[in-house]
């Protein structure tokens, strides 16, 4: 007999011998979905023709999991099952399938309309789910676990500069309503050398008890903003050292900073096979044109969708380019002319962004070493000033690119050959 699961979903080929007797059993085979909450999982199983084979409740817990995967064994044989939240929810159970070497994909939640119209339930969102694996439609693969790490750095360090800027505003608002000598004392100074300076104040020399209070609010919120300024900088420091050792072409693409390298691998993730084209890479991020045209008027505007975070990690990339980069300030230059709108600029700057990080994701690309430009500046004896005065630029610039913190490939080789003639 043949065996014919992609039509009938049953295998009937098995046989299982006890005493003198053969029996032929039948193994259906099946693929599942999950609803997963913080202390629940739901399970439900389809046959291959989408009949409803059975549905389960279980704990979030390695004895639940393993309950889960027990129960599904025993319907038939799965050929793989969709998990709402792989990377949240999903996670713990994700981890367990695919140690149990179930093939696992990640499946996209309900839209509303489909919602109002079928209801909402722990087993029908399972069914659900189930069903878009045998369809095949709204699947993705599960990020790796590898950038995990570096997403609850990066989560902790935005809380951090997100807190530090709530925190700034709450500051400057007080000292709208402060005594007229205290507005006097701290008015016109920047940001950092107020902050510095109410942390040091002294909130005992005022008369008035009232202005004792607010400066001694003002102080201990200055004294908070320097703690989340020495957090987020020690945040970024091992985000860059991670991104640095995960993918350092990236990190050394003009423009690319630790916060932002950081993103993309997180919305990437680990396994760049889950990105199967270029394309859908900038829709992923936002970056992808969608149409706007009618009647006589062609046009293309922003994508307002896909992930936001990458999009705006992208638009800050592209932002650095055009106020530094020669070769952007050109191509931005001759889109003016051509009667293109800043928007416009920056929805093609983005796409082209996209395109060269899906290269620097996918791809080992090697990267040009800096070590041996300070070696050779100095055997010539020649100094920072010097070399500085020589490009018409300052001399930390030189010391960011010699010692590999700032990348400029085209600067780098041009200083490597004035050292060479020198």
């Amino acid at each position: 007999m043949s065996c014919l699961p992609a039509l009938t979903g049953v295998c009937p080929t098995q046989r299982t011998v006890r005493r003198d007797i053969t029996i032929l059993t039948e193994t259906t085979l099946l693929v599942a979905g999950a609803d997963t909450h913080a202390d629940t999982i739901h399970i439900a199983a389809v046959s291959m023709t989408g009949v409803m084979l059975g549905d389960r409740e279980f704990p979030t817990t390695r004895a639940g999991y393993a309950a889960a995967i027990g129960f599904l064994s025993s319907l038939g044989q799965v050929q793989r099952i969709g998990v709402e939240g792989t990377a949240s929810y999903g996670a713990g159970l994700t981890r367990a399938l695919l140690a149990a070497g179930i093939e696992v994909l990640e499946v996209a939640r309900a839209v509303k309309s489909t919602r109002r119209l079928k209801g909402k339930s722990d087993p029908l969102d399972a069914y659900s789910a189930a069903r878009s694996v045998l369809a095949g439609q709204g699947l993705a693969i599960p990020k790796d676990e590898a950038t995990a790490g570096l997403r609850a750095l990066h989560i902790a360090r935005r809380s951090a500069v997100k807190h530090r800027t709530a925190v700034i505003n709450q500051i400057k608002a007080m000292l709208i309503s402060a005594p007229d000598a205290v507005r006097e004392k701290y008015r016109g100074l920047t940001t950092l050398k107020l902050i510095e300076a109410i942390a040091r104040c002294r909130p005992d020399t005022q008369s008035q008890p009232w202005a004792v209070s607010l400066l001694t609010a003002a102080k201990m919120l200055a004294q908070r903003v320097q703690f989340l300024d020495a957090q987020a900088a020690e945040l970024q420091a091992q985000i860059d050292v991670l991104v640095s050792a995960a993918n350092p072409a990236l990190r050394a693409a003009y423009g690319v900073g630790a916060d932002t390298a950081a993103q993309l691998l997180i919305t990437a993730g680990a396994n760049p096979h889950r990105l199967h084209s270029e394309a859908a890479f900038a829709a992923l991020c936002g970056a992808a044109p969608i149409p706007a045209s009618s009647g006589k008027t062609t046009r293309h505007r922003l994508c307002r969708g896909g992930d936001r975070a990458a999009n705006n990690a992208l638009h800050r990339i592209a932002l650095v380019r055009l106020a530094h980069h020669q070769p952007t300030k050109d191509y931005a230059q001759r889109q003016r002319l051509k009667g293109h709108s800043k928007r416009e600029i920056l929805r093609k700057l983005k796409r082209a962004i996209a395109r060269e990080i899906f290269k620097l994701l996918t791809r080992q690309i090697a990267i040009p070493e800096y070590a041996d430009l300070r070696q050779a500046r100095q055997a010539k004896n020649i100094t920072l000033t010097a070399a500085a005065k020589h490009f018409g630029t300052w001399p930390t610039t030189i010391t960011r690119i010699e010692t590999g913190r700032q990348r400029d490939d085209a600067f780098a080789d041009t200083y490597r050959t004035w050292l060479t003639t020198a």
